[in-house]
């Protein structure tokens, strides 16, 4: 397949199109796609892990984001529960550049965001302000990896009783907010989540496999996490964002430092050159 036919294929996946909706648009063999959705993920990710070193942020935000691979986790049979079940995905972001700096599948736990907190550590040039969830799992990840050398803050939010029979697939109402220290001097103004919950909704848009209420989800966790090396590559490094203003237009990756210009979707296809 030519650079000219990889970046079609590319710009099908990065909108939210599905494997099969992708062979349909540009022709190629399902097979195909799947190679090179698995081939260029892996470069995506040997990338984006290079550059992604010594990096300015001063604020992060943190949560994690729930799917699942073959089945959801009740349903998964016998034979196959080391293979499928529900899947998590740690997202950082960067709150003044919206750089996506890294994420990791995995489950829900205490070491798996150890492992999530100790690769951003790794990638960050001085102290920052972190916000999280109040998800129990920080309060022990957090110091376990920054010590005191971090202003940590967790925000926990106060949901309200659902009485409504209607609202089956909406989350309960929420009544506040509240914002706890927990190391350091956080500054209470920039206590914050809005910006990585809205990143999950920029997944949950471009990746179809991160679609609720459908029969769209990842049969191999491999392919799970290709579709997410590649759908970051493309917010980073080839998306401008509306927000990053003055000047306009800049992908995060530009705001960030890491990047000199807005990547093509011929670029992203190169990386398997």
């Amino acid at each position: 397949m030519g650079t000219e036919k990889r970046a079609k294929v590319i710009g099908c996946l990065v909108e939210g199109m599905s494997i099969r909706a992708t062979c349909r648009v540009t022709g190629a063999a399902k097979n195909t796609v799947t190679k090179l959705l698995l081939d260029l993920g892996a470069a995506c990710s040997e990338y984006q892990d290079r550059v992604m070193r010594d990096l300015p942020t001063k604020r992060v935000e943190c949560d994690e984001m729930w799917s699942f691979v073959g089945a959801k986790q009740k349903n998964v049979p016998e034979d196959k529960q080391d293979e499928w079940g529900d899947a998590w995905t740690f997202v950082a972001i960067d709150a003044d550049s919206k750089l996506v700096p890294c994420w990791l599948i995995g489950e829900r736990n205490i070491p798996d965001a150890h492992a999530f907190l100790s690769d951003l550590a790794s990638r960050l040039a001085h102290r920052v302000q972190i916000t999280t969830d109040g998800h129990r799992m920080y309060a022990v990840a957090v110091p376990g990896v920054f010590g005191l050398d971090v202003d940590y803050a967790m925000l926990v939010k106060i949901y309200g009783k659902d009485r409504s029979d209607e609202r089956r697939y909406s989350p309960p109402i929420c009544l506040r907010a509240e914002a706890h220290e927990i190391i350091g001097d956080p500054d209470p103004a920039k206590v914050s989540t809005s910006y990585v919950e809205r990143q999950n909704l920029t997944m949950r848009m471009g990746m179809r496999r991160f679609t609720r209420l459908t029969n769209a989800f990842s049969k191999k966790v491999e392919n799970l996490a290709a579709a997410v090396s590649l759908h970051f590559f493309h917010y980073n490094f080839a998306r401008p964002h509306k927000s990053l203003a003055n000047p306009y237009p800049r992908t995060p990756a530009m705001a960030a430092g890491v990047a000199d210009h807005i990547w093509t979707l011929d670029e992203i296809a190169g990386l398997l050159d």
